[in-house]
């Protein structure tokens, strides 16, 4: 499918914004992936022809990163955390129902085209294992049977709202915004820090223990 002109033009509006428009790299990877549902091929001769680049130099960077879908994409991305606290509070159950229901695996799209699963090592929410994310919204503290009723109200075309963010908008809404081209005026869309993610500070300054040089009192008053 070719890179229609209103991306083009977005494109050059990214590659704008840096002193080294190649530095608009991985954004506009981002970016095309968000039109086409993964990085393809004319999504990357049009990268390496706003930049200045050969196609090699590009799909080099896109074959690097497992963010870069090579084939096409389901409608949904799932993230499973996997790694050491999530999987000790039951990241692997919930791993392996999420996979049953959607019928695929690691990095495999469902026969139906609905889910793309991937199993992550780590989505930097430990204060919240286990962890799901729906196209890179959390679904926190998530159980099997939770993860599955995820999985059905998606495909029933319901409204899924992430715990600390926004709705979940689908695969290509939210590779548009992690590009940076616009954010679709979610930013500030869902709570702020919860009692869970405060709980470190709080100790801490009960404490008298401040971040940078061990006073809660001397940072207070830097």
């Amino acid at each position: 499918m070719a890179i229609s002109e209103t991306t083009r033009a977005e494109l050059a509006e990214l590659a704008g914004r840096y002193p080294q428009a190649r530095s608009a790299l991985l954004p506009m990877l981002h970016l095309v992936q968000s039109e086409e549902g993964y990085v393809s091929p004319e999504g990357i001769a049009a990268c390496a022809e706003t930049l200045g680049l050969s196609t090699a130099e590009v799909a080099a960077v896109a074959s690097f990163y497992t963010m870069y879908k090579r084939r096409p994409a389901g409608q949904h991305h799932i993230g499973v955390c996997t790694n050491t606290m999530c999987a000790l509070l039951g990241g692997d159950a919930v791993w392996d129902a999420v996979s049953e229901r959607a019928g695929c695996g690691h990095d495999e799209v469902s026969s139906d085209g609905m889910f793309d699963l991937e199993r992550i090592e780590c989505q930097a929410a430990c204060t919240h294992a286990p962890v799901m994310t729906v196209d890179w919204e959390f679904i926190d503290r998530v159980s099997p049977q939770e993860a599955v009723g995820v999985l059905d109200r998606l495909a029933a075309g319901e409204e899924v709202r992430s715990t600390r963010g926004p709705v979940a908008r689908g695969f290509r809404a939210a590779w548009r915004t992690i590009s940076g081209i616009d954010d679709d005026g979610l930013t500030g869309d869902g709570p702020n820090a919860d009692d869970l993610m405060l709980a470190g500070l709080r100790a801490a300054a009960e404490r008298g223990v401040g971040p940078a040089d061990g006073s809660a009192q001397e940072q207070g008053e830097a």
